[in-house]
């Protein structure tokens, strides 16, 4: 009985696998798992298992039964042998045939689709290297906007940085388009001593946005915009001892304090062509945006960009980074960048929320070269068309050389800048230097700066013959970042600084080595 069970078995799963309702019901792409039989003799096979009654009758006779027996196979056999035949090559793994149907659910992973920009779609990122510098959390991969070359060599307007630099940013697709953004606003509580020192609470920082478009050709759209809470400080910007710059009404130099930026610090746009596997020409123009002379600006080097405050050699090295009207062209030759500006010279005026206009007068030449990963050296020259409100007429020249050495650390980095500004008004020629590093270990970063200068501007006067006064400065601050979201983090930190003024000075400051102070929250989206 139980033989008669399991051949009943046998023959309904024989009967049910060789259908054609079975055959529509196999798995996707597993056709070499299916066992086709001929419906007709499958269905015979049931029958076929009764025949012992018509194979007992010649059994009484012992010459037939042998005979009979022989033959009950035979006749039950009529319908099977079709069977070994295809159930045989359907045993084996399919051969190359089927291995087109096979492909979409056996590979694994499973090729993805092609990315949004239309692109060839590129070799899948390895797993765990999603929202690293240049990769969104779908892991598509951000261009930089004006060459072949790492993305995180980018750093403010067109300047380059070391390719082992942090590239900071949040970013997403929208169709074609790649957006980032990102931000760090400070609330800062400043002190500043002596007779010219004062107190203030202010808010400083930026926020800042791109959309990047590449094309399937190697050539890449990109606009940028960044702006500033720096206007909500008041026209007369924030105590910091030794600054020295812009006007706060349009009649008055600001001296010992920092002026504030526009609420718009660039508006700008980009367009590269590729020319080669490590060359590209390109364009960009921004309103206001940043020509090419000196290091990046000051809130973009990782050297120094945890600091709150601006440098005394800001007038020196980067404070042409907000131009109202900027074009520049450039040729990238793999490690090598060579561009030019035309722009409006005159800085920006006393009202921070407009926009201003003005022929584009002024010219300046960049070289940069990344010798290594880890290091980025660039020579500047500008000739400034009568910058100053205060002096008008009166045009500078202006050169510039610096180096930036960054290493990445397992945990962090290291990021030290070490630059020289020179700027020529008349007959007079004045140097400026500044020496910035921050090291980041896990959550806290460490951060210093040493500058000195060759300022004119400390008094009220601007006759002429003002002498040049040499001061310096020494800061080093410290900031631990706190993690409140995927991208959002909170830091406290605090620097210190002191001021080296001449004898001459010592009256207006109260003392040979005035110093400052700054605690400050920061808000980082990146």
């Amino acid at each position: 009985m139980t033989k008669f069970f399991l051949a009943t078995a046998s023959a309904l799963a024989l009967a049910a696998a060789s259908s054609p309702a079975a055959a529509q019901h196999t798995m996707p792409g597993m056709p070499g798992m299916t066992m086709p039989m001929p419906a007709k003799p499958a269905v015979k096979k049931k029958p076929a298992t009764k025949r012992p009654a018509a194979a007992k009758a010649p059994a009484k006779k012992a010459p037939v039964k042998k005979a009979t027996t022989a033959k009950a196979p035979a006749k039950a056999a009529t319908p099977v042998p079709p069977a070994p035949e295809p159930m045989a090559p359907d045993m084996v793994m399919p051969p190359a045939a089927p291995a087109e149907p096979m492909a979409p659910g056996m590979v694994m992973p499973p090729e993805p689709p092609a990315d949004h920009s239309g692109h060839a779609a590129a070799s899948p990122p390895m797993a765990g290297m999603e929202g690293m510098a240049g990769m969104d959390h779908g892991g598509h991969a951000m261009r930089a906007a004006f060459g072949p070359y790492p993305v995180t060599r980018e750093a403010s307007g067109t300047a380059w940085q070391p390719d082992a630099s942090e590239h900071e940013g949040v970013m997403t697709m929208a169709g074609d388009w790649m957006l980032m953004g990102h931000a760090r606003l400070n609330l800062v509580y400043d002190s500043q001593s002596g007779p010219r020192g004062d107190h203030k609470a202010f808010v400083s920082g930026m926020l800042m946005g791109m959309a990047q478009r590449p094309f399937a050709n190697g050539d890449t759209l990109e606009f940028k915009a960044m702006l500033s809470p720096d206007p909500l400080m008041g026209k007369a910007g924030y105590p910091l001892l030794l600054a020295s710059g812009e006007t706060a009404n349009g009649t008055d130099r600001l001296i010992d304090r920092q002026h504030p930026h526009d609420l718009f610090m660039e508006l700008s746009a980009s367009y590269s062509k590729k020319l080669g596997e490590k060359a590209s020409a390109f364009v960009y123009a921004g309103l206001p945006g940043e020509p090419a002379f000196g290091p990046p600006a000051f809130m973009h080097r990782q050297s120094i960009l945890d600091s709150p405050e601006a440098p005394i050699t800001h007038h020196w090295l980067d404070s042409t980074h907000i131009t109202f009207g900027v074009v520049t062209a450039g040729l990238v030759l793999d490690r090598v960048k060579v561009e030019a500006s035309r722009f409006n010279g005159r800085e920006p005026d006393q009202y921070r929320y407009n926009f201003e206009t003005g022929p584009l007068d002024s010219t300046s030449a960049r070289i940069s070269w990344n010798p290594t990963d880890r290091l980025s050296l660039q020579g500047s020259w500008a000739h400034l068309t009568d910058p100053e409100q205060l002096e008008p007429g009166v045009d500078q020249k202006r050169w510039s050389a610096s180096g930036i050495y960054t290493v990445p650390m397992t945990r962090g980095w290291w990021s030290t800048t070490l630059a020289w500004g020179r700027k020529t008004v008349g007959a007079h020629r004045d140097d400026g230097f500044a020496l910035e590093s921050a090291v980041k270990w896990t959550d806290w970063t460490l951060f210093g700066r040493a500058e000195q200068v060759e300022n004119r501007e400390l008094v009220a006067s601007v006759a002429e013959d003002a002498p040049a006064y040499r001061v310096a400065k020494a800061s080093l601050g410290l900031i631990r970042d706190f993690k409140v979201a995927e991208h959002v983090k909170v830091g406290l930190g605090g620097l210190y600084a002191v001021n080296f003024v001449p004898r001459a000075l010592k009256d207006d400051y109260g003392s040979r080595n005035p110093h400052g102070a700054m605690g400050f929250v920061r808000l980082a989206v990146q």
